[in-house]
């Protein structure tokens, strides 16, 4: 069976398939989005029934084998979802563009067959949860934590698409309408992939067969977007000084060399599509400078009343100077926020998403100088 990649506005968006930082701190076992470009035909729209066109397909299939593909609209921005093919069979994943909560996930459900297909039914499944857990230096510490470290379910809706029956041989196309609504009092955090806190939106098609048949079943993420601050963000510039003098955590403070590090940051309250912009002047500095690194951390805070374990991990670096850098000279600081592994500061009772961005020198003597400032992201 061959099977087409579907791709959407945002296949060649650099954030999205596969963005060029450097992404460090990813520990095994997070998922991470895979994305694949491609290219979408056909329509998409709301509405109910199914359209069959007789035998033309955009995907050739074995005889006696059938093939599902998703694919979704939300307005007129592009929402590609996966095909849809037996349970390890080759799998093909396409990005979409984000979705504002409290909007309507619409699309279409495509099933070809070169033959008529009997099942027992076709749904559709979407779910969003958030999921967490400890580090490995905090395992045992907090037994309370165990009791609310269950992934928290925050959307949960299923709709059945189709009922048992035969579809025709061909292509079929079946339109769906989900509404992102949150469960009870629950609310739509904004996708985020980290470390100890995942926050993930997901969108299932099942058609279920007889007992002889494989049930065909797929899953593709969907990603979510919290609704604008209201109000104006006020900036709030930072500017900071570098010396021997205003570290902390030294050892031998006399054995350290003299250097004299000036520099601001525009804001420290940080629109998240906007980047991080700034300056540093290293004005004097007794040893030679190696490397100016700014590096981009979050800080995930999961647990509850008995206690909180707080870790942070490393989402990008960049290095912004190489080599001993003139005096007195500029060097312009510009930070992009990763789309899928940052989202607005987020705090609630059992966890917290927090950012900070550390400044990094390295002198060639391998004395290691950071400066950390806290961020606050948010949207608007």
């Amino acid at each position: 069976m061959a099977w087409g990649a579907r791709g959407g506005e945002g296949a060649d968006d650099p954030d999205v398939n596969g963005a060029p930082h450097r992404v460090g701190g990813h520990k095994p076992g997070v998922p991470r989005p895979e994305h694949v470009g491609g290219h979408v035909t056909g329509r998409a729209g709301g509405g109910a029934g199914k359209r069959s066109d007789g035998g033309r397909s955009g995907h050739q299939a074995q005889t006696g084998q059938q093939g599902l593909s998703l694919r979704g609209e939300c307005g007129a921005r592009a929402l590609p979802l996966p095909a849809l093919a037996p349970e390890g069979g080759p799998r093909s994943l396409a990005a979409g563009r984000p979705l504002p909560a409290s909007e309507v996930l619409s699309g279409v459900v495509v099933i070809t067959s070169k033959d008529a297909v009997q099942h027992q039914g076709v749904s559709l499944t979407m779910e969003g949860s958030v999921n967490l857990q400890l580090s490995a230096k905090s395992v045992g510490v907090f037994e309370a934590f165990y009791n609310s470290v269950k992934p928290i379910q925050v959307i949960n809706s299923t709709i059945e698409m189709v009922k048992p029956g035969k579809l025709p041989s061909g292509k079929t196309e079946i339109p769906f309408e989900l509404p992102l609504q949150a469960k009870g009092n629950k609310v739509l955090y904004e996708t985020y992939h980290g470390v100890f806190v995942n926050i993930q939106y997901t969108l299932r098609c099942d058609m279920r067969r007889s007992l002889l048949a494989k049930d065909l079943t797929k899953t593709c993420e969907f990603i979510v977007h919290s609704p604008p601050q209201k109000g104006k963000l006020m900036p709030s510039p930072v500017d900071f000084t570098i010396t021997p003098e205003t570290l902390q955590n030294v050892k031998e403070r006399a054995s350290l060399p003299k250097f004299l590090i000036k520099g601001h940051l525009n804001s420290t309250n940080c629109i998240i599509t906007q980047p991080l912009i700034g300056e540093l002047v290293v004005e004097n500095a007794e040893a030679a400078v190696k490397s100016i690194e700014l590096q981009l951390v979050r800080v995930e805070t999961c647990g509850c009343a008995e206690g909180y374990a707080r870790d942070a991990t490393e989402i990008q670096n960049i290095q912004i100077a190489d080599g001993d850098v003139c005096r007195s000279l500029s060097v312009p600081i510009y930070m992009v926020f990763p789309r899928l592994f940052t989202c607005p500061t987020l705090e609630t009772t059992n966890f917290r998403v927090e950012f900070e961005v550390n400044i990094v020198v390295l002198l060639h003597d391998d004395h290691l100088i950071t400066e950390n400032f806290p961020l606050k992201l948010c949207r608007v």
